[in-house]
């Protein structure tokens, strides 16, 4: 829990200020500057040791989880949440040192006044500091208010991840395949919320994610919502589910859809993969051609995926519930080997340990 900066403060100078001087000095001057120099020591301390514990229990970038990581640079912008941890620090170590020096100077003081003003001077100067950079702690409050927001992804758990372009029918497969009702998982950095479902299996547990369509471009151009697919892909151990959409309906052409898959297919070619595809009640016995796309290509490939989609895909239909059950049955098939080749990388990255 990180506290705002002004009651930070206003917390730490309350306390400070119910310091008393030692007993039993009798010298009006020694027992001031002796209350100053102990009310600036406690002060400098109540506002350091808080600061000292943000930054010591907000997790270091570089021991999270590869997918937490690439969550961190997708919501706070990339080197942004080390930035503001270091602000943090920066700001303790300010305090610590102006504490010092003006409890320091309170302690030589020669009179009562001086003792007085010297304890003004620091506890202002304290002020300042914090009036000045404490958006430092506040920015770090930010930050723990969306972490602790952001869903719960379990990142050992296999997942069954549904890719292809925006509108193919991915969300309404994960509805359909889920065990139960799936989750809505809501990301600070995009304002359409994910789904999130699990499968039970023989006693095992997975988990079935939709993930937001991928458009036909370069990495530098794609968006957060692009980036958070590219993310689970490369981070977490999931099996795809390649969702098809031939019908024209997802708005976007067959020929822009079969570059993406083969791009994404060569990228990720090592997951477990499985083509789906949707809408099958809407196809026509000619396929459907985009006034944007050239009807007379030579390429082979990209012919016959606009006719049938990827050699050997199941063709589904949610509102007609075709080929579902099949759907289904490969979908567990599908989960039950990603959760024998995990326990297989388990085993070798414990032999590697023993050696």
């Amino acid at each position: 829990m990180v506290m705002p900066s002004v009651d930070i403060f206003q917390s730490a100078l309350r306390k400070a200020k119910r310091v008393l001087p030692t007993k039993g000095i009798a010298n009006v001057a020694k027992r001031e500057r002796n209350r100053g120099a102990k009310q600036l020591d406690a002060l400098m301390k109540e506002l350091a040791v808080p600061l000292r514990g943000y930054i010591e229990n907000f997790p270091k970038r570089i021991y999270l989880h590869p997918y937490e990581r690439s969550l961190i640079e997708l919501t706070f912008g990339a080197g942004n949440y080390e930035e503001v941890l270091k602000k943090v620090d920066a700001l303790r170590k300010k305090v610590v040192s102006v504490g010092k020096e003006h409890a320091s100077l309170c302690a030589k003081s020669l009179s009562k006044k001086e003792a007085e003003e010297r304890l003004t001077e620091g506890l202002e100067k304290l002020q300042e500091i914090f009036k000045c950079e404490g958006q430092a702690i506040d920015d770090l409050l930010y930050i723990a208010k969306t972490l602790r927001a952001m869903p719960v992804v379990d990142l050992e758990m296999p997942t069954l991840c549904l890719v292809g372009a925006p509108n193919v029918g991915k969300s309404s497969l994960v509805r359909l395949l889920s065990t139960g009702k799936p989750e809505v998982c809501n990301y600070p950095f995009t304002t359409r919320g994910i789904l999130m479902g699990h499968i039970t299996l023989d006693y095992q547990h997975f988990q079935v994610t939709d993930t937001p369509g991928l458009l036909k471009r370069c990495d530098e151009d794609r968006n957060n919502l692009e980036k958070l697919t590219l993310a689970v892909l490369s981070h977490l151990p999931t099996a795809i589910l390649y969702v098809h959409d031939l019908s024209g309906q997802c708005g976007m052409s067959p020929s822009d859809q079969f570059m993406i898959y083969k791009e994404i297919s060569e990228r990720f070619g090592n997951h477990l993969w499985l083509d789906v595809i949707s809408k099958c009640d809407l196809l026509k016995e000619s396929p459907v051609v985009f006034i944007t796309e050239d009807r007379e290509v030579d390429h082979l490939e990209l012919a016959n995926y606009r006719k049938i989609g990827p050699e050997g895909a199941l063709r589904v239909s949610v509102k007609n519930e075709d080929g579902i059950d099949k759907l289904k049955k490969k979908v567990h098939e599908l989960l039950m080997s990603q959760m024998e080749r995990i326990k297989s990388k388990r085993i070798q990255d414990n032999i590697e340990v023993l050696r």
